[in-house]
């Protein structure tokens, strides 16, 4: 008996040993918490962590380029405000000069780490209206935002991973062109987005195959003074699926909806779809021909237990 517990005292010895980290870290600006800075505190972060580490960001503008790191899994960046917690950097294209994939460096906040986390934040590149320039870059599965806000221009928002899941909640996402864009099965969900010219507000890259590519459910689409003909989409590439449900479109919504990038083919493969949406922009009669009005029932299936559900990965072949 006093064996089995000696076993039992070293098994829960080493099980606590094993998790002596702090699972909550403080940034402040000021000084009064543990970092100044939010990449020195994801940099302390256990690397791989048995429980989730939240790091809170005291409000503050944040000067710096973040990156959670692959390795960074389970980490939540928490605001104090939305409004006032604020992190910034300026990268565009030309300035990384770092031939034709430039646009993916140039991300202010970069999330490469599964199951990331982010509430109240904003997340701004601040280049202007200078070509590509990413505000938040999100390459991991099982990521949410809550209450955020992404403030750029064109490419605001690069949500991809060809496996990969996302969640957007009361977000407010701005931009000019393709300012939502990517691979990801993406759910945005009582959004706010923010058109700042006339271009497209999507340009998904679904991987073929995939269930569902981007889907906007209870979202509200506005747009800047001046602005009056922006396209719900074009696809990025040749399988993009985008589809908006019971979303409010304003009137800088184009009538035909739609774009086919120049591309006849991709009317054939590219999946875009409405159902049930209000305002002056969701008028239906003068959308284009290639693309769908959803039934009640088959919108039924746009919830977010089944667009976030696991899928099955795609067959790895060695050659």
């Amino acid at each position: 008996m006093k064996v089995l517990l000696y076993i039992a005292f070293l098994l829960t010895l080493n099980a606590a040993q094993g998790q002596q980290y702090k699972t909550e870290l403080f940034v402040a600006k000021d000084g009064s918490g543990d970092f100044t800075s939010i990449q020195d505190a994801i940099d302390d972060a256990k690397g791989f962590p048995d429980v989730r580490i939240t790091i809170f960001i005291k409000k503050g503008v944040y000067e710096e380029k973040v990156k959670v790191h692959a390795w960074n899994n389970h980490i939540t960046l928490k605001g104090e405000s939305a409004e006032n917690t604020i992190i910034r950097w300026a990268d565009y294209f030309d300035r990384m000069d770092r031939g034709r994939n430039s646009t993916f460096h140039t991300a202010t906040l970069l999330v490469q780490g599964d199951d990331f986390r982010a509430e109240n934040l904003t997340i701004e590149n601040a280049a202007g209206p200078v070509g590509q320039a990413l505000a938040v870059s999100v390459e991991a599965d099982r990521c949410v935002f809550i209450n955020c806000r992404m403030l750029g221009n064109q490419d605001t928002l690069y949500a991809d991973g060809a496996n990969a899941r996302q969640y957007y909640k009361n977000c407010y996402i701005e931009g000019t062109t393709d300012f939502i864009f990517g691979g990801a099965t993406a759910l945005f969900e009582d959004c706010t987005i923010y058109s700042k010219s006339d271009s497209y507000i999507t340009a998904a890259s679904t991987p073929e195959g995939r269930s569902f590519g981007f889907v906007f459910l209870h979202c509200r689409l506005t747009a800047a003074d001046g602005v009056g003909s922006v396209y719900l989409g074009r696809p990025w590439r040749s399988f993009a699926k985008t589809v908006f449900i019971e979303c409010e479109l304003g009137s800088h919504i184009r009538p035909e909806g739609w774009h086919n990038w120049d591309s006849k083919e991709k009317e054939q493969s590219a999946f875009y779809a409405e159902y049930g949406n209000s305002g002056p922009g969701s008028a239906t009669p003068g959308r284009v021909e290639w693309s769908h009005q959803l039934s009640k029932k088959e919108a039924k299936k746009y919830r977010k237990e089944v667009v976030l559900k696991p899928f099955l990965l795609p067959e790895m072949r060695i050659e």
